[in-house]
């Protein structure tokens, strides 16, 4: 029987050369590879756990200096001081924040990625609609560029999690069955250890979608790093543990974590409310609706419609649910939490703000606490306006982010009335952005730190920063508030 998507296979067709189990024990792992070693149980203490020392950890606000003296009481020479490196939290999407990480890791390693879980276009959708679960695509794409690129091995092991399936749905199947197989070229500079590994848990994958062969699977341009991500997820009914075995499997630095904002194995969708009262029912429809064919989805400038009004809030919607009276409420990820107490500088990355910022915003707790800090706390602001934000100014995005926080137009019981400064207290903005800066309004924020950034001009996605000019204008305001730290003290 020809067909575009799974149906059952052949028997000649999959691995019965291949003694790898379709039924998993923990004991019937492959042996791991040396780097690779881990259980569940250390993966969570590793994600909940700092990954600096106490002393480290509490140095408050970036303050580290070499006259500072909190070093000596805590046994660090002056001399180490330059060598510090800021401790981060970043909130971002998928997408857009990707092209400045390499160049942040010169900066610093010290980074807590934040991601949302909501993601349900592309790979990730086909995914979620046979096996359930949370949209992994945007944390495996900030693991794939957070990976190891030092030795051919590691750029081998980079290149297959980042291979694309094509989008002739039986050209893919036959180069799936080909991947998961051993046969691919791509397995090509991979070595044993690692190639079991990862075998193990994309033919652990390719079991669960043998088990739900009624829905038909597509794997038009699937994703191999999210097949690889759900197959350790359901085996491990961890999204922490996949994390983990997918962050030693890339070789992540052990300073950098990626931390979904909301932990679970269950399946989230994002919904929106517009000011005309319209609901828009997950994070695609919102961002970049398409057609309802399997295509590549367009992050950048895209050709859909203008949304009939403005978006007044996100939220989560039970997945059955179509209206408000479906609203849940998901527990924010407490690691987040734990970070955002800790860390030098809080980042507001550039990209979608309604369906990559705030998502991680809405929860309960996250506000709460970044009102509480006096560290920077910075916005990254696009440069080219998109769905979302059409007609927006620097001030606007300001009072969306604050709205997200304060959950302003959410339960009225758990609503904050913070003002935008406690939030944000400096703004980056990419020369010739395309979004108006109005200083006067950012003013009557209180916001008066804003930035200019060199951009450039990328043929996708229009205007963005130059990433050695961000990391560098990132760099600039840790040492000022570092040193201003000083002289108060």
């Amino acid at each position: 029987m020809a067909d575009s998507c799974l149906g059952p296979l052949k028997p000649t067709s999959l691995l019965l050369s291949h003694p790898i189990p379709f039924t998993f024990s923990p004991s019937s792992l492959p042996r791991l590879h040396p780097k690779l070693s881990f259980s569940a149980a250390s993966s969570k203490s590793l994600l909940s756990s700092s990954s600096v020392s106490p002393s480290m950890s509490s140095i408050p606000n970036g303050s580290l200096h070499p006259a500072d003296p909190f070093l000596a009481q805590n046994g660090h020479s002056a001399s180490s001081a330059p060598d510090y490196q800021p401790s981060l939290l970043v909130f971002s999407g998928g997408t857009a924040f990707n092209g400045v990480v390499e160049e942040l890791k010169k900066l610093t390693t010290r980074v807590a990625h934040v991601l949302p879980v909501s993601d349900d276009g592309g790979s990730t959708a086909e995914i979620v609609r046979v096996l359930g679960g949370p949209a992994v695509g945007d944390i495996r794409s900030r693991c794939l560029r957070l990976s190891d690129q030092s030795t051919s091995e590691a750029l081998s092991v980079r290149m297959l999690l980042g291979h694309r399936l094509p989008l002739d749905a039986e050209v893919a199947k036959l180069e799936w069955y080909s991947i998961v197989e051993g046969k691919h070229s791509l397995w090509k500079g991979v070595s044993k250890p690692y190639r079991e590994t990862i075998r193990a848990f994309l033919v652990y994958f390719q079991d669960q979608i043998l088990r739900h062969a009624d829905d038909q699977f597509c794997f038009s341009n699937g994703s191999i790093g999210n097949f690889f991500f759900a197959g350790a997820r359901i085996f491990f009914q961890s999204l922490d543990a996949a994390i983990f075995l997918f962050s030693r499997v890339s070789d992540i630095p052990t300073e950098s974590v990626v931390l979904p904002v909301i932990s679970t194995n269950d399946r989230l969708t994002l919904g929106c409310e517009l000011w005309d009262g319209t609901i828009i029912r997950g994070q695609n429809e919102i961002s970049h609706p398409s057609s309802g064919s399997v295509s590549t989805i367009d992050k950048g400038n895209s050709s859909a419609p203008a949304l009939p009004s403005r978006i007044k809030r996100v939220f989560y919607m039970s997945s059955e649910g179509c209206n408000l009276l479906h609203e849940v409420f998901p527990i924010v990820n407490p690691t987040v939490l734990e970070k955002l107490q800790t860390v030098d500088c809080i980042i507001f990355a550039m990209g979608s703000l309604f369906t990559s910022l705030c998502p991680s915003l809405v929860l309960r707790g996250v506000g709460e606490i970044i009102s509480s800090r006096s560290c920077p706390k910075v916005l990254l602001l696009n440069g080219t306006p998109d769905r979302e934000t059409t007609g927006f100014t620097a001030s606007s995005f300001v009072t969306a982010i604050t709205d997200a926080l304060n959950r302003t137009y959410g339960d009225p019981h758990n609503c904050l009335n913070n003002r935008p400064n406690e939030y944000i207290n400096t703004i980056l903005v990419p020369k010739d952005s395309q979004i108006p800066v109005d200083v006067e309004l950012l003013a009557a924020q209180g916001i008066s730190h804003v930035v200019t950034v060199d951009s450039i001009k990328d043929p996708k996605v229009g205007v963005i920063f130059a990433p050695e000019s961000l990391i560098q204008a990132l760099s600039d305001l840790f040492n000022a508030s570092m040193y201003k730290h000083v002289n108060r003290t």
